[in-house]
């Protein structure tokens, strides 16, 4: 019997794999009924994914032939994998549905086994700067964040490249669409492995900076999980704290703020106008009814939906080191690497290149890399 007539699908992986394409059961049924040419029904995927008949051999083909990814990416024991969920930490609004969460948690778990994957067989072992830090009513999530600013060498002032800083401290970072507005950033930090940050790529890139900080502070100090609320708002003080250090902001705000300040500042600090509105408010620097007026300001001139000056978008290199090591000292095929994360090479290159490096992957060496 071949290798290939040997494979038998893994039903989590199964789960996840089409929980990433945001499909149904029966939407994966009609995909299969299209590939194969005779109708499959949901109740044999719902069987499948249950576990209660084995996926084997053609099967296995014809479920990633539908879903698009590897037949040997569906074999893999999920768990083992890297790809369970575990403790999922989020930066969402509320009207998120669970539908649409569940695909990103997917798409989450499926990412990790794919950057561990690539990156793996590249052979690039990083260290890691992270610790878990306890947060009381002593030691607040601002000492949380100064503590890792110093404990990581952070210079005084705006942070330059946060992407750089968490990828150097050892976190996995990518960004790709999330298939939604509703959410901009997703973390995770499994015992034993790295912190993944997913970031939304449709999402602002002042607005993303935020969210990369705000996900930092959930990875430090939330091993568990909690009241929803209270750790959103420690995330958000944390990230506050680790992007606008009060006592290097606080002399630039206190000459007083106005919407042609805010434009200053934020190109300086690389922050929304409106942390930075939120963060003068939590100084002390403005009332909270000079918070208020500020907000509607900001309203009046479409700057909440579309704020003046723009970011410059940070971008994640360490899975691009990988390929670049795969691609040209150990030979592989583009099609070959695409192939250790379970995609197809067009699939592969738009998620993980393309956003990584705009013109291709070819980047510097990272000194963190050994």
């Amino acid at each position: 019997m071949s290798d290939q007539e040997n494979l038998v699908a893994d039903p989590a992986m199964l789960t996840l794999a089409r929980d990433s394409r945001g499909w149904t059961q029966s939407d994966l049924a009609d995909q299969m009924s299209r590939v194969v040419g005779t109708r499959i029904t949901q109740g044999y995927v719902s069987r499948a994914e249950a576990g209660r008949i084995p996926v084997r051999g053609e099967r296995v083909h014809l479920f990633a032939a539908a879903l698009r990814f590897t037949a040997e990416m569906l074999c893999r024991d999920a768990d083992t994998a890297g790809a369970g969920v575990g403790l999922v930490h989020h930066r969402k609004r509320a009207s998120l549905g669970a539908p649409a969460l569940r695909r990103i948690h997917a798409t989450l778990a499926l990412t990790r086994f794919q950057v561990e994957a690539v990156t793996q067989a590249a052979a690039l072992r990083r260290g890691s700067a992270f610790r878990h830090i306890e947060v009381n009513d002593f030691d607040t999530p601002a000492d949380a964040a100064e503590a890792v600013r110093e404990e990581w060498n952070v210079p005084a002032g705006p942070v330059d490249d946060l992407v750089a800083l968490l990828e150097g401290a050892g976190a996995l970072v990518v960004v790709r669409d999330l298939g939604t507005t509703e959410l901009d950033a997703v973390s995770q930090w499994p015992s034993g492995r790295a912190p993944l940050i997913l970031l939304n790529s449709t999402a602002p890139a002042d607005r993303t900076r935020f969210s990369l900080a705000h996900e930092l502070g959930h990875l430090v100090m939330h091993r568990e999980p909690g009241e929803g609320r209270v750790q959103e708002t420690q995330a958000d003080r944390f990230a506050s704290e680790f992007l606008m250090p009060h006592e290097v902001i606080l002399p630039e705000l206190k000459p007083g703020i106005d919407v042609a300040r805010l434009i200053d500042l934020k190109a300086r600090w690389g922050v929304s106008m409106a942390a930075l509105i939120r963060r003068a408010m939590d100084l002390g620097v403005i009332s909270e009814w000079q918070y208020r007026t500020l907000m509607v300001e900001l309203s009046a001139l479409g700057y909440r939906t579309n704020e003046p000056t723009t970011i410059r978008r940070e971008t994640p290199r360490h899975l691009s080191q990988a390929v670049t090591r795969l691609e040209e000292q150990l030979h592989l095929s583009p099609t070959e690497t695409a192939h250790l994360a379970g995609l197809g090479r067009e699939e592969f290159h738009e998620i993980y290149l393309c956003a990584s490096s705009p013109s291709g992957h070819k980047d510097v060496p990272d000194p963190s890399v050994r």
